[in-house]
């Protein structure tokens, strides 16, 4: 089992990652002028693709729980509660939020509605630590 911090460190990986992925997808970087379009201004960009808009709210989605886990982990080692429990539930949102990451890029609607729901049981998880 990793600990927090660690799957702190991890959590801002995979945001780097998710990001890069949206931005990849938007600018449709493999296509002609697409690697022009990502190092540039990027004002005139081409329709997006449904998996570019997938990508841009995936990791919209992980910018929002990242924030909500990095306080989580905070209050965790600031209260010297970084038991077992705090860690178990940092380490399933942080591998739902890796299997939310390819759900949500390929479409699997009800898939991504359970894995985000687990990864949420784990930040309540690491917010009980804290009270119990």
């Amino acid at each position: 089992m990793m600990s927090i911090t660690t799957i702190l460190v991890a959590s801002a990986i995979l945001t780097f990652l998710m990001l890069g992925t949206g931005s990849f997808f938007r600018n449709q970087a493999w296509a002609p002028g697409g690697i022009a379009r990502a190092i540039g201004n990027r004002d005139n960009l081409p329709p997006p693709l449904p998996i570019a808009g997938r990508a841009d709210r995936a990791a919209q989605n992980m910018l929002e729980n990242l924030a909500i886990f990095t306080a989580l982990a905070a209050a965790v080692h600031f209260a010297g509660k970084d038991n077992a429990q705090a860690q178990f539930g940092a380490n399933v949102f942080f591998w739902m939020r890796v299997a939310y990451w390819p759900a949500y890029l390929t479409g699997i609607a009800y898939a991504r509605t359970v894995v985000w729901v687990v990864s949420i049981a784990g930040l309540a998880m690491m917010a009980a630590a804290v009270w119990w």
